[in-house]
């Protein structure tokens, strides 16, 4: 009588079960999920907080040792030994991640993650211009992607997963997971976001930048001061500023693609292009006579918000930032482009009348905006960063930006899902339907 009991009552509780799950469809994937995506943000915001800290050490170690830029070539080529011999596989970096998530293949390469950690370090230890977001999308990829298998995961699941890892990592690495979570959705597919993986992309981004702050790693705070009221004429010169941001950003664009293929053109043996454009930055440096223009930047770009800065600023940043990373040094391109939209922005106060640190702020993430084709993730940033209160004048420049820039982008793997001009996409058959 009792086995007969206990059978029914566990009949009973798989009854109720079953009905859950029928009345509510959603929830073992929320509930599996959940699990996963609190794993992943738990590991990928630890290695963020390692590497800010570590790149925190090495920029200020830099700064109170200059001599040790005179290096940079020297690096440069260990860089590109490194790459040559043991990282041809993963050398491609973020496009790689872009790759494996349309089309899934094989692992991406645990060796990864040591390996733009280790080169970005020596970047900018050395003193190259360059960032930090590629080099923690890259770690988030490596280091979630070798869970797939031990998961069980689904070529669906697969690619779930490598889009929640994005998230955890630029959203732990700038504070703003929010942000973080929308980019991940939007920047593999250019008019078209992923809804498909928005469940763990938040909450691997929220669990990523909470443990990435658990370790104590701080954040720069920016702010701008004043904010006016929205008039017709503000949001005309918003839509001029947006309109030069989307230049900006075409013209960073272009020009990386155009003096990557220069450098392969030019220099065969892939470790000699770092070296050659070590000898060119170092002595570009020695001959300005200031480290303004290497590194992250960060201080130039606060001081953008409080006061207008000169119009060559955003265009030397560019020319630093370009022959870093094309000559095959590590990093990102994200914070570069904070530090030439900002300035951009500060430096056009001198002639549109909007607050100097409002249009430093909608440069900062419409640049961004238009070189990545992520309006919408940018224009999030910028509320999580400055308040709800820019929020319709960083729309419109993160908007129009990403129209004025066009169809190129820093990740050349990007596809065009929905195209910003119909007639384009019909002229050159690229419209995508169905991935």
């Amino acid at each position: 009588m009792r086995i007969k009991n206990q059978t029914i009552s566990s009949q009973n509780i798989h009854n109720k079960v079953h009905g859950w799950i029928k009345k509510f469809p959603s929830l073992p994937f929320i509930l599996k999920w959940t699990l996963i995506s609190i794993f992943i943000g738990v590991l990928v915001g630890s290695a963020s907080a390692g590497f800010l800290q570590s790149l925190d050490w090495v920029t200020q170690f830099r700064e109170s040792h200059l001599w040790i830029i005179a290096f940079l070539p020297i690096g440069g080529f260990g860089i590109g030994l490194i790459y040559h011999y043991y990282g041809k596989e993963v050398e491609s970096g973020n496009n790689l991640l872009i790759d494996t998530i349309h089309k899934p293949q094989k692992t991406v390469p645990f060796i990864m993650a040591p390996l733009v950690y280790v080169g970005t370090i020596i970047t900018h230890f050395l003193g190259g211009s360059a960032g930090r977001e590629g080099t923690a999308l890259q770690m988030a990829g490596a280091i979630a992607d070798q869970f797939t298998k031990p998961f069980r995961l689904s070529i669906a699941d697969r690619k779930i997963l490598l889009i929640a890892a994005v998230a955890g990592g630029f959203g732990s690495v700038f504070g703003t997971p929010l942000a973080g979570a929308v980019f991940a959705l939007e920047f593999l597919l250019i008019g078209r976001i992923r809804y498909h993986a928005i469940f763990p992309a938040f909450i691997t981004a929220i669990v990523s930048d909470l443990v990435t702050k658990l370790w104590q790693t701080p954040h720069t705070n920016y702010h701008i001061d004043e904010i006016p009221s929205i008039s017709f004429a503000h949001v005309a010169y918003a839509i001029f500023a947006g309109i030069l941001f989307g230049l900006c950003a075409a013209l960073f664009s272009k020009g990386m693609q155009k003096t990557s293929a220069f450098f392969k053109k030019m220099i065969v043996y892939p470790p000699l292009r770092p070296l050659i454009g070590g000898i060119i930055i170092a002595l570009a440096i020695w001959a300005i006579g200031t480290t303004k223009y290497i590194g992250l930047g960060i201080p130039t770009i606060v001081e953008s918000f409080k006061t207008p800065l000169p119009i060559y600023d955003f265009a030397i940043k560019i020319v630093f930032t370009i022959l870093t990373l094309s000559a095959g040094f590590k990093g990102g391109e994200v914070t570069p482009l904070f530090f030439i939209g900002a300035t951009l922005g500060s430096a056009l106060s001198l002639f549109v009348p909007l607050p100097t640190g409002l249009l430093a702020g909608m440069g900062f993430v419409a640049v961004f905006a238009g070189a990545t084709n992520t309006p919408i993730a940018c224009s999030i940033m910028a509320i999580e960063l400055f308040g709800v209160e820019s929020g319709i004048y960083v729309a419109i420049a993160c908007v129009v930006a990403y129209l004025l820039s066009g169809h190129s982008s820093i990740y050349n793997r990007q596809i065009i899902g929905e195209p910003k001009q119909t007639q384009f996409a019909e002229d050159q058959g690229k419209r995508v339907n169905e991935l």
